[in-house]
Parts: structure tokens; sequence; C-alpha cells
């Protein structure tokens, strides 16, 4: 039996501060160019392990990394219970009640995302030489493990991305994570059955029909009885006023710690089990937005950055670099997933200007990508130039993704807020709720001209921020809605001094509520004001102007200083 000295835990707390200082700290130089955390981690490992310390100092590498089992183990499972969680938050991120009220348009992209990619990976995998492949007889399991990481997206990457360009809390990108959310759970239950068959020592149609049977029953059961049961469970810990966000943050664990168990006991490993509790504690209504903040920056500031980095203390990238792999991979991925969602936006009824924004978020293979790889690399499946092809891959398409959107959105015409806006559209909100609030700024967008009634804008309203919220951080909310029988947006400003609880992502009060209306067929036109809107509300000292006014007169006027810049600008470019 093998014991713990003191040796192994000062080793063992030297490389997690090691590894955590270097990880958080370059992680955020790169967020700060706008690129991923997820490459500082990975280049922080490939720095520290066999791929350049240990060819440029191999005595210091053995020193603080030695070739311990033991002390490998200490860090490897801090590295899965970090690969855990990260499938747990990453299901917390799928809203499938969203999701399933956008199943037309969601599940038609989601699905041409899974089938495109697919074939588009298969074939060129199914012809690679022997030399790639840990055993050749195995190559249709492979080939098929293959397409079916390349369907995989980073929601994560994609949310960052659309959250950065101010385009989170509208239409578009409430579409885009409602397929990114379908797209997440086929592909996963596609992976644990392709892994399950692999798993297996012999294939047969009863081993098969188990596997597919087993992951299919337990996820709809988790969709339904347990999204239920999960709801209740989170109600009562509110109801009780228990204390929080402690208890629904140990509820949750809990709950993929049971799910992960039952998955892996069944034959489909712990992750997938992980990722669906996650999707079951995530369509809780009573969970805050502050509480998924919390368990997201749990997550990914202790746990996701030592499994990445890990990722570079096993592997040694140079000897596994094989320029034909990676840019194979990195092609079939980017250009699987792009056509996969551009081709299935063609059979929606979405304008063809968003086709290439709703393509180009789909492209990240990000984490998700990585994991999948990392685990059939556990399993044998792969070799390990085929997955650092893998990890160059996901981290090419995540870097290029953010600046290709920001492309696509730029090239597109702009709007002036003021175009839609005037001094009788803006006053002093006396409700201390969401819904009333609302009510009060429909009402007075009902009395514009050929608007329908009250009755009609609250309800088309309301049921959009129940379907996805529109707070965004420090005090801002942008209610809205597209409606059928209106003939140009209406733009409706209200201020409240006491606050209203939006469940913002930041846990503030919304102070400042701009209700947006447009017409059904104008999506283009509300993301440009909802994206103009938040990004001029990022300025403090603006929103600071906003909140000192007193009169309505004064907060017109402050608003009409604060959007004239850029109606001047864009009257400029008209003549």
């Amino acid at each position: 039996m093998h014991y713990l000295n003191e040796q192994n835990i000062f080793l063992f707390l030297v490389q997690l501060a090691i590894l955590l200082a270097l990880t958080r700290s370059l992680g955020e130089v790169f967020r700060r160019c706008k690129q991923p955390p997820l490459t500082a981690e990975l280049l922080v490992g490939i720095m520290l392990g066999p791929t350049i310390l240990g060819r440029l100092l191999p005595q210091w590498h053995r020193l603080v990394f030695p070739v311990d089992p033991i002390q490998q183990n200490m860090l490897e499972t801090v590295a899965w219970i970090g690969v855990l969680f990260l499938l747990l938050e990453t299901g917390l991120e799928v809203d499938f009640s969203a999701a399933w009220r956008q199943r037309g348009d969601a599940l038609t992209i989601a699905l041409w995302d899974i089938i495109i990619p697919m074939a588009v990976a298969f074939i060129p995998c199914f012809l690679l030489p022997a030399h790639y492949l840990v055993d050749p007889d195995h190559r249709l399991i492979f080939s098929l493990f293959m397409a079916t990481a390349m369907t995989i997206s980073a929601m994560p990457i994609a949310a960052r991305a659309l959250h950065d360009l101010k385009l989170s809390k509208t239409d578009l990108g409430f579409l885009i994570m409602s397929a990114l959310s379908v797209n997440d759970i086929i592909g996963w239950l596609l992976f644990t059955v392709v892994l399950g068959f692999f798993t297996q020592s012999h294939i047969s149609i009863s081993t098969v029909t188990v596997i597919i049977g087993a992951s299919i029953g337990f996820a709809f059961l988790c969709l339904t009885l347990g999204r239920a049961f999960a709801n209740s469970v989170i109600f009562k810990i509110k109801e009780k006023q228990m204390p929080q966000p402690g208890t629904s943050l140990t509820f949750i664990c809990l709950l993929g710690l049971v799910c992960g168990a039952i998955t892996q006991k069944i034959g489909i490993h712990a992750l997938f089990g992980f990722f669906i509790a996650g999707v079951m504690a995530g369509g809780a209504r009573e969970l805050s937005e502050r509480t998924r903040q919390i368990i997201a920056q749990m997550v990914y500031a202790l746990f996701v950055p030592v499994f990445f980095a890990g990722i570079g203390l096993k592997i040694d990238f140079l000897r596994n670099f094989d320029v034909f792999l990676i840019v194979l991979i990195s092609v079939i991925g980017i250009l699987g997933r792009f056509f996969g969602a551009w081709f299935g936006t063609g059979f929606t009824s979405i304008s063809k200007e968003n086709r290439i924004p709703i393509a180009i978020a789909h492209t990240p293979g990000g984490a998700m990508e990585i994991v999948v790889g990392m685990l059939a690399l556990e399993y044998n499946l792969i070799t390990e130039p085929v997955f650092v092809a893998i990890v160059f891959g996901a981290v090419i398409s995540s870097v290029i993704m953010g600046p290709w959107l920001n492309y696509s959105i730029k090239k597109r015409k702009e709007v002036s807020v003021l175009e839609y806006f005037s001094r009788r559209d803006v006053i002093h909100l006396r409700s201390s709720s969401r819904d009333k609030a609302i009510g009060e700024l429909c009402e007075l967008a009902a009395e514009h001209e050929d608007m329908p009634g009250l009755d009609v804008l609250y309800s088309a309203v309301l049921d959009r921020e129940n379907t996805m919220g529109t707070a965004l951080e420090e005090g801002i909310a942008v209610p809205h809605s597209r409606l059928p029988n209106i003939k140009r947006p209406v733009i409706v400003f209200g201020r409240s001094f006491s606050g209203i609880d939006w469940n913002s992502p930041d846990g503030k009060p919304a102070r400042l509520v701009f209700l947006i209306l447009t017409p059904q067929d104008e999506d283009m036109t509300q993301l440009q004001i909802l994206r103009f809107i938040a990004v001029t509300m990022s300025d403090p000292g603006k929103r600071k102007r906003l909140l000192e006014a007193h009169e309505s007169g004064e907060i017109w006027d402050e608003l009409r200083k604060i959007f004239t810049p850029h109606f001047i600008v864009k009257e400029k470019k008209k003549e």
C-alpha cells in the first residue's frame, strides 16, 4: 500500500501554485487581447512539459514534475475533477427550455450541423494511412469518433464572443445559443455511444442496442422527469431561504456526481452524466444568473486551467507535430461545422444576412473538442499525433472565431437609435417588479401610431423576456420583441430610481431600461439597435449622466447627447 508523504504534498502544492499562477496570468493577457484563455492554459503546459522545459532543462523538469506515479496521479485527479465540472458547467449553459421553444429553427440548424461535419470528416479520416491509427482493425470506430468529434462546437467560446460583441441578448444570439444547445446534446450523445462501442470487447447487435437504448433512455429521463425534479429542489431551496449560492451549488454538484456514476456504470462515460446533470439543473428558473456565474467562475478559475495545462505536461507536442494532420483536421473541422450551420440555416425562415454569423458561431471546437480528444487518447482510440492535431484544430478555430464574427457583423448597414426615439418616449418607472415595469413601457409604446394594443405588446415582450432574459450588466436591461403588425421600430426608455430585480448576470438591479420593438421581418435592424445600445451603455460616464438627470426632459437631453455623435457620423456617411 502506498501512502502520501510530506514531499508528495509539498510538491503537489508547488505544482498547483505554478500552474494556477501562470495560467491565470497569461490567460488574463489573452482575454484582454480578445482571445480564449484556453490557448494560454495549453501554452503554459507546453512550456512546462516535455515539449520545452523537458528539452531545454530536463533536470528542472524532473525536479518539479517527476516521473512518479503517486505524484502524477495527484495532479491527474485534480485535472479529471476539472474536466468533469467543466462538462457540468457547460450543461448549465444549455437552456433546454429555450432551445425547445426554438425547436423548429434550432433543431434544423443543429441536425445539419451534425450531419454535414460528420460526412466531411468521415471519409478523409477513414482513408488515413495506417501509421496514424492505433489499430488499423479499428479504422471504422476511429473514423466514427473523428466524425463525431468534428460536430461538437464550443458553446462557451461562442457565448463569450456574442457577449463581447454585445449580441448575447439579441434574437440572433438567442437562436445561436439554442442551436448550439441542441448540437451539444446530440453531439455528446453520439460521442458516448461511439465510445461505448469501442470499450466493448465484442460488438453485436444486442450490445449496440443496449448502448444506444441506455444512452437515449437516460437522456430522455433526465430531460423530462430529471429537469422537473431539479427545478422543484432548487425552488424548495429558495423557498426555505437556505444559504445561497452554497446550497444550490452543493445540490448541483451532487446531481453531477450521481448522474456521472450512473452513466459510468451503464457503460457510457461519466462525462455525459455530468453534462446532462448540468442541463437538468440549468433549466431551473429559480437558479439565478448570479449563482450560475459563481459556478462558472469557480470551474474556470481553478479546475479548468489545471486540466488544460496538464495536457501539455503529458504530451510532447514537438515530437508529435504533424503538419499534414494539423491542416487536415483544422480544415475539415472548421469547414464542416461552418457549412453545416450555413446549410441548415437555409432551411429556416432566418434572413440571409444572418446565415454567415450563425455559421461562424458554430465553427470553434474549443475546449469540448480537446476534451473528447483527451478521452479518446486515454482509451487508446487515437494516437498522440492525432490528438495533437485535434488540439491545434480546436485552438485555431477558437482563435479565429471572434475576429471573424466581428468582421461579419461590422459589414452590416448601421442604424441610428435616434431615428426611432423621441422626447415623449422617456418615463420614470414607478414599478419595483420586472413585469410591471415592462407593462409601463408597453403602455407608453402603445400610444404610437399604428401600434397594436397594450395587451398584445405586453404579452409579446413578456413572452420573449421569459424565454431568455434581457438584463445586461451594470444596471442595464433591453427587453424587446419583433411584432408582425408594426411598420417601423420604436424605442421607449424608462429610468428607475430604486432599481428593479431583472436577474442580471452581475446581480445588480436594472435602473436603465430600453424597450425595443421592431417589425417581424427586420431582425437585422433589431440586432443593430440592441448591439449599439449595449455598446454605448457600457460607458460608465454615460450611465452616470443618465442616472443623475432629474426630469424626463433632462433625461432626453442626455440621451440625445449620448446617441447624437453616432447619428452625425451616419448622416455624414450619407452625404
